[in-house]
C-alpha cells in the first residue's frame, strides 16, 4: 500500500522516497505529528536541526534564556491545552538543564517530548566536549529514553516518542540524536512502522471490577470520590460530574486535580491533604469507602499512611497498574482510563436498584456541618502589611474562571490552590509531585503560547521568581503578555513557616532581602522595567484592585506586580508531616496539641 512518502505516480510507478538529512527528518516528522510550537536553545550538537528549523513556516520556535525554562514552558503548554509539549536542547549541560523539567513532567504525568543533540556517535564514551549520557541520566524519570545514531531511524523514533508520551499515563519521553545522525541523509519514509513490544496501555476496565465497585458504593454510607490529576489528564471532567451527580457522593480534588470538578458544586468538599480544607481532609479520614480516580495516595494527601482512613475500603482506578495498591491496598483494583471507567461506572450504578443503595443522609449532614464550621479563611496580618491570601483571591475573582493560573512552589502555591475558585480543568498549573521552584514563569509562558486568547497569570514567590525570571526576556521579545504576581514576603515562606512552627522560630537562611524594610535586592519593579515589562509595586490594600485591573488591561507586554506582603502570614489548615490527618490544625490557635511521640517534625517542606 503506498504511503504519503511513496505515492503512485499517474503512470503507476512507485515514486522513490524523498532523501532527507536526519535533521530534516526531525523537522518533517514534527510537522507530520502536528507539532506547531517548540521551546528551545541551540548549541553545537543540535545546530544541524536548528539550521533546518530556521526555514520552517509551520513550526514556531521560541528561543528561551535557559533550558529549564524550555522544559517548564513545554509543560505549561501541554498542561493548559492537553497537547504534547516539546523542548529542544543541545548536548551536555544543555541536556542536563532539562532534567529538572523532565523529572517534573514525570511526577505530574505531563505529555512532553525532550529532543536533545548528542556528540558524534564516534565520540560517545570518550568524555568528548559537552558530552553527557543523557539517556542514562533520564532513564528513571522518563517513560522512555531513545538514542538515535542513524538518520533512517528518526521518523519511527519520534513517532514512537509521541505515542508513548501521549497514551496510557502521559509523561515525558527523551529523544537524543547524535550530530552525525542529524547530518547524514537517508530515505524519509512516512508513516513509519512502529514496533513497541510490551507497550500496551489498558484503557478499558474489566466488567467484573466495575460491577464490584458499584456494589461497594451501594453498600457505603460514607463514600468519598478522591479525584486526582489523572482525571484531568484523561479529559474526564464531564464524566466525573455525571458520576458524582448520579451517586450523590462527596468529591475532593487534589492539588493536581483542582478544576477537575467545579469548586462551586454543592458536592465539592475542597482540596484534601497537608493544606487541604477540614471537610475534605476529615471526609476522607472518616469515610467507609474511597473511590480513588487517577490519584496515587501521595504522602501529602494521606499524612501518616498507617492512620489514613482506617475504616475505608478502597476502589482504586488508575491507568498505571503500578500505582494500584502501591501505597494503600485496593479492595477493588480497576486498571483503565478514567474517562472510560467513569462511563462504565455510571452505567453500573444505574443498574443498582434504588432500594439497595445505602442512605448517605447522615454522612452529608456531618459533612455540611464541617463545611459550615470550618470555611477557608485567613487572619489579617498585624504588621500592617498586605494579606497574601486576599491578593490571590482578588486575582482569581477579577480574572474569572476562564483564566489560567500557574504557580510556583511554597506558600503562594497553597494559597493559590485554596483561594482561587476553579470551575474548569486545565486552569490550574503547578508543580505538584516534584515541587519545583521556578516552574511558574516559564509554565505561564508556555500556557499563553498554547492558549493565546486566555488571561494567563504566573503567581510566584519572591524566591521562585528569582530562579527563572530571565524568561521575561523571552516573553517580551516573542510578544507573550503574561501577568506575574510576585507574592513578596521577602523570604522562603514555606520553609520559614516550618521554622516558626517546628524549630522554635530559628529562621536559618530564609531571608531574601526583597521586601518590606529590606534593601530590595533585586528591586522587582526595576527588574521588570529592565526587561521591557510593566513593573508595578503594591503596598497598600487600596492599591490592589487597580494594579490587577491594569495588568488585565495591559496586553502589549508582560506585567510584573510586586505585592509586598507580610512575612508572618501562614498557610492554614495544616497537617504536620508524620501525623495522622485526624490531627488537622484549622488555624494556629485552633488545633489539637502536636505531641505525638511518633510524629516526624523534622521533615522538609515542599
Amino acid at each position: 500500500m503506498p504511503t504519503e512518502a511513496t505515492p503512485l505516480s499517474a503512470a503507476g510507478a512507485r515514486r522513490s522516497p524523498e532523501v532527507l538529512t536526519g535533521s530534516g527528518a526531525v523537522l518533517r516528522t514534527l510537522e507530520h505529528l502536528g507539532i506547531t510550537d517548540v521551546f528551545g536553545l541551540p548549541g553545537g550538537a543540535i545546530i544541524p536541526f536548528y539550521d533546518e528549523l530556521m526555514a520552517s513556516t509551520s513550526i514556531r520556535h521560541i528561543l528561551v534564556r535557559h533550558e529549564q525554562g524550555a522544559g517548564h514552558a513545554a509543560e505549561g503548554y501541554a498542561s493548559s491545552s492537553g497537547k504534547v509539549g516539546v523542548a529542544i536542547a543541545t548536548s551536555g549541560p544543555g541536556a542536563t538543564n532539562l532534567v529538572t523539567a523532565i523529572a517534573d513532567a514525570y511526577m505530574d504525568s505531563v505529555p512532553f517530548i525532550a529532543i536533545t543533540g548528542q556528540v558524534f556517535s564516534t565520540l560517545m564514551g570518550t568524555d568528548a566536549f559537552q558530552e553527557a549520557d543523557i539517556v542514562g541520566i533520564t532513564m528513571p524519570i522518563t517513560k522512555h529514553s531513545f538514542l538515535v545514531t542513524k538518520p533512517e531511524d528518526v521518523p519511527a523514533t519520534l513517532a514512537a516518542a509521541h505515542l508513548i508520551a501521549t497514551t496510557g499515563r502521559p509523561g515525558p519521553v527523551l529523544v537524543d540524536i547524535t550530530k552525525d545522525a542529524q547530518q547524514k541523509s537517508a530515505p524519509y519514509v512516512w508513516p513509519p512502522k512502529l514496533d513497541l513490544p510490551g507497550y500496551r496501555p489498558v484503557t478499558k476496565a474489566h466488567g467484573k471490577q466495575i460491577t464490584a465497585a458499584a456494589q461497594l458504593l451501594a453498600e457505603s454510607a460514607r463514600p468519598v470520590l478522591y479525584v486526582g490529576g489523572g482525571v484531568i489528564r484523561s479529559g474526564a471532567s464531564a464524566e466525573l460530574l455525571a458520576f458524582a451527580e448520579a451517586t450523590g457522593a462527596p468529591v475532593v480534588t487534589t492539588l493536581m486535580a483542582r478544576g477537575a470538578f467545579p469548586d462551586s458544586h454543592a458536592q465539592h468538599l475542597g482540596m484534601p491533604g497537608m493544606h487541604g480544607t477540614v471537610p475534605a481532609v476529615l471526609g476522607l479520614q472518616e469515610s467507609d469507602l474511597i473511590i480513588a480516580l487517577g490519584a496515587r495516595f501521595d504522602d501529602r494527601v494521606t499524612g501518616k499512611v498507617d492512620d489514613f482512613a482506617p475504616h475505608a475500603k478502597v476502589v482504586h482506578v488508575d491507568i498505571d497498574p503500578a500505582e494500584i495498591s502501591k501505597i494503600r491496598y485496593a479492595d477493588v483494583p480497576i486498571v483503565g482510563d478514567a474517562k472510560e471507567v467513569l462511563v462504565d461506572l455510571v452505567a453500573a450504578w444505574a443498574d443498582v436498584p434504588a432500594d439497595q443503595r445505602a442512605s448517605t443522609a447522615d454522612w452529608w449532614a456531618h459533612l455540611n456541618q464541617l463545611l459550615e464550621d470550618f470555611p477557608l479563611g485567613y487572619t489579617e496580618p498585624t504588621d500592617g502589611l498586605l494579606a497574601p491570601q486576599a491578593i490571590i483571591k482578588r486575582i482569581g475573582e477579577m480574572t474569572g474562571p476562564e483564566g489560567v493560573f500557574a504557580s510556583g512552589v511554597g506558600q503562594h502555591q497553597m494559597w493559590s490552590a485554596q483561594f482561587i475558585q476553579y470551575e474548569r480543568p486545565n486552569a490550574w498549573l503547578n508543580s505538584g509531585g516534584a515541587g519545583t521552584m521556578g516552574y511558574s514563569v516559564p509554565a505561564a509562558m508556555g500556557a499563553k503560547v498554547a492558549q493565546p486568547d486566555r488571561v494567563v497569570w504566573a503567581i510566584d514567590g519572591d524566591g521562585c521568581f528569582q530562579m527563572t525570571n530571565q524568561e521575561l526576556a523571552t516573553c517580551v521579545i516573542n510578544d507573550i503578555p503574561i501577568k506575574v504576581a510576585v507574592i513578596n514576603n521577602s523570604s522562603l515562606g514555606m520553609v520559614r513557616q516550618w521554622q516558626t512552627l517546628f524549630y522554635d522560630g530559628r529562621h536559618s537562611f530564609t531571608d531574601l532581602q526583597t521586601g518590606h524594610g529590606t534593601r530590595r535586592v533585586p528591586d522587582f519593579v526595576k527588574l521588570a522595567d529592565a526587561y521591557g515589562a510593566l513593573g508595578i509595586r503594591v503596598e497598600k490594600p487600596e492599591e490592589v484592585d487597580a494594579a490587577i485591573q491594569l495588568a488585565l488591561d495591559t496586553n502589549d507586554r508582560p506585567v510584573v506586580i510586586d505585592f509586598v506582603v507580610s512575612r508572618d502570614s501562614m498557610v492554614w489548615p495544616m497537617v504536620p508531616q508524620g501525623i495522622g490527618n485526624s490531627s488537622i490544625q484549622y488555624a494556629r490557635d485552633l488545633a489539637p496539641t502536636w505531641d505525638d511521640e511518633d510524629a516526624d517534625m523534622t521533615g522538609e517542606p515542599a
